[in-house]
């Protein structure tokens, strides 16, 4: 199975005919986004991105700011990086925490959990790597509310991922925030396709 790893100039509708598709897109993916989505804790969650979720992030953006060809650069360097390359894994994770003080409090003790994040395959653990777009927790040490996590495979690791009664379990080790959880089932299924 080919595994699609970048998005390319070629891979871009035209913006009217992606109007015309533009509904059902998006629902579609609502549906795919719900089996690569885990709840880690009470306040994050890991949306594990992949080829589909950016081609339509790149098509909204361009679709809704109408930049055309000068704006598609930018979008291909924001969001290619987010598409895994055959053997990782890559999530968004989001702090969501709807009342501002809370908010304020939890993620000003949350410096560094970017760097605290793991995914455990059968008892080896894979540590997490921030995206380096820029610095995810401020001087203060106020962790940002959304992180872009990449999770490096070995050759080994996809093998032992890809056996269906390994335990994989992501979380963080961060003191603050030590929650972790079993990825199983769909979630499991849909992120082994990542995979070349």
């Amino acid at each position: 199975m080919t595994v699609k790893t970048e998005i390319t100039r070629d891979d871009i509708m035209d913006m009217a005919e992606y109007g015309a598709i533009r509904k059902q897109r998006r629902r579609e993916m609502i549906e795919k986004k719900k089996q690569r989505r885990v709840a880690i804790g009470p306040d994050a969650t890991a949306h594990f991105e992949d080829y589909d979720s950016m081609w339509l992030q790149v098509h909204e953006m361009l679709y809704i700011e109408k930049g055309g060809e000068e704006q598609l650069a930018e979008e291909l360097s924001a969001y290619n990086p987010l598409v895994p390359k055959g053997r990782e894994l890559v999530c968004t994770v989001l702090f969501e925490i709807d009342d501002p003080d809370r908010r304020a409090r939890v993620l000003g003790g949350l410096g560094g959990v970017e760097e605290t994040m793991f995914l455990r395959v059968d008892g080896e653990d894979i540590m997490g790597q921030s995206e380096e777009d820029l610095d995810r927790t401020n001087a203060a040490g106020k962790a940002s509310s959304v992180q872009f996590i990449h999770f490096p495979f070995t050759d080994a690791q996809v093998e032992k991922f890809r056996k269906p009664d390994a335990e994989v379990i992501v979380g963080f080790k961060h003191p603050n925030y030590g929650h972790m959880v079993r990825i199983t089932g769909d979630t499991r299924k849909a992120l082994e396709q990542d995979f070349s």
